[in-house]
């Protein structure tokens, strides 16, 4: 099997701190925020697939993947692919056959970072093997294509371009920071994706980075990065976190604020990351990750996308019409285990603490039909309650403070339960002595 690393992926925050704290682009983007007329394109929402990860599947298990994302309104699948995958064409035509059999869209992002740089004949052979079918996604009429990394070889676009008659095309070359890509890159493209999804360090993540790319692409389009967590473990040494924590719900308020052209989900099947919100399937995790992924389900992350993703395209908080409540955490304190040298940054960064990263809490956000109170108890302890005043989507989180045992959340209205779920227990330390930082997310339905 093989499955694509993304360790050349976090480099690309380097030139684009440098880009932000020196060359000051973040502090003009205001004016350009309110000032910019992005294109006439209608809103979409993307999950990226790494087709890497398939190599087992058939069309059934695409088409099982397909109807998961459309009933979360997921509108396509950004199929990352790499440049000498064996099993590459044979995935990409199951994924279209499945995804014409089910009214679901796809485009490819050809990957120049996992096995090095794509041919030009490589690519339009690709695009032109798919462009023609009924589930290519489109824009303006032309299909939609991305990459991940590869601005070494920006000058090949235009020929691909001609040579496949069009494409709308949003690369990530976010390694190149958003001034050089603007001062250089820009020109062949029709807009860019943005990788930088995770905050640095024990803090938040902010709009910082997406309103300089937004601003740096003006008049084009910019597709802004969603992810809700990032810890991976896989030999030989790619060992580091960065916080996640509330970033599912504040992350989509931050959409609410940038309003991109295109929102991609990181990701869907990217195990070794701990970013999936599809379903875990074993023969994708990769070799040394089932140790933190195995049993550890996110796809109730999916269920809170529906809401955000009308809040999104639409630009008012949708009503609700059913109560739900989702919630996530890690199974033990931080520091009740070894770290097994994971480092809270990636190694180009500056070095902190992964127990002051994360945060030993129980997150949760509930939908929420009128006014209500949220009761969350970890094992026997004292439950804890929030006063959620009005209907929309509620979060917040309340610390393990020592607690142990099976974590329950209720909402309740007028005394009466209406929607209640539990996870699996906080425990006070791991079993095998190594704390697993990735988060296990459960949720009422």
């Amino acid at each position: 099997m093989l499955y694509y690393s993304s360790l050349a992926r976090v480099a690309s925050a380097i030139s684009l701190l440098s880009t932000l704290l020196l060359c000051g682009t973040a502090s003009s983007v205001g004016s350009v925020l309110s000032r910019r007329q992005a294109p006439n394109i209608p809103k979409a929402v993307f999950a990226h697939h790494i087709v890497g990860n398939t190599y087992s599947y058939t069309t059934n298990d695409w088409a099982n993947d397909i109807t998961k994302a459309k009933n979360a309104g997921i509108d396509a699948f950004v199929l990352n692919i790499g440049a000498q995958t064996s099993y590459t064409d044979t995935q990409l035509a199951n994924a279209y056959a499945a995804a014409e059999q089910n009214g679901f869209k796809l485009f490819l992002s050809f990957d120049y970072a996992a096995q090095g740089a794509w041919s030009i004949s490589s690519v339009v052979s690709t695009i032109n093997a798919h462009k023609g079918s009924a589930a290519q996604f489109k824009v303006n009429g032309l299909p939609l294509v991305s990459t991940f990394e590869g601005p070494d070889n920006s000058g090949d676009w235009p020929s691909i371009r001609s040579q496949v008659g069009g494409i709308f095309f949003l690369p990530d070359w976010t390694s190149k920071g958003p001034d050089a890509f603007h001062n250089n890159l820009l020109q062949y493209t029709d807009g860019a994706f943005s990788w930088d999804a995770w905050p640095q360090g024990a803090t938040d993540m902010t709009t910082t980075s997406d309103k300089a790319w937004y601003a740096a692409v003006q008049p084009k389009a910019y597709m802004m990065p969603v992810s809700p967590w990032f810890y991976t473990n896989l030999p030989p040494d790619k060992n580091w976190l960065w916080r996640g924590d509330d970033m599912w719900h504040t992350r989509w308020q931050q959409v609410l604020e940038i309003k991109p052209n295109f929102v991609e989900i990181i990701s869907w099947n990217d195990y070794g990351e701990s970013h999936y919100i599809g379903p875990i399937i074993n023969s994708g995790v990769p070799s040394g990750a089932h140790k933190y992924v195995d049993n550890m389900p996110h796809e109730h992350w999916r269920d809170l996308l529906p809401y955000y993703i009308a809040a999104y395209k639409t630009g008012q908080s949708p009503t609700v019409t059913a109560d739900k409540v989702h919630f996530w955490y890690r199974l033990s304190p931080a520091a009740a285990g070894s770290s097994d040298n994971t480092a809270g940054n990636a190694p180009y960064q500056p070095y902190t603490d992964p127990n002051q990263v994360v945060q030993d809490k129980v997150f949760f956000t509930a939908l929420i039909t009128s006014p209500s109170t949220v009761s969350l108890q970890i094992g026997n302890g004292t439950p804890v309650t929030f006063t959620a005043s009005s209907a929309g989507a509620f979060h917040s989180s309340t610390p393990f403070n020592g607690k142990t045992g099976t974590v329950t959340i209720k909402v309740i209205r007028n005394g009466s339960t209406v929607v209640s779920a539990t996870g699996t227990p906080i425990v006070a330390s791991p079993a095998n002595g190594k704390t697993n930082y990735n988060a296990w997310v459960g949720g009422s339905g």
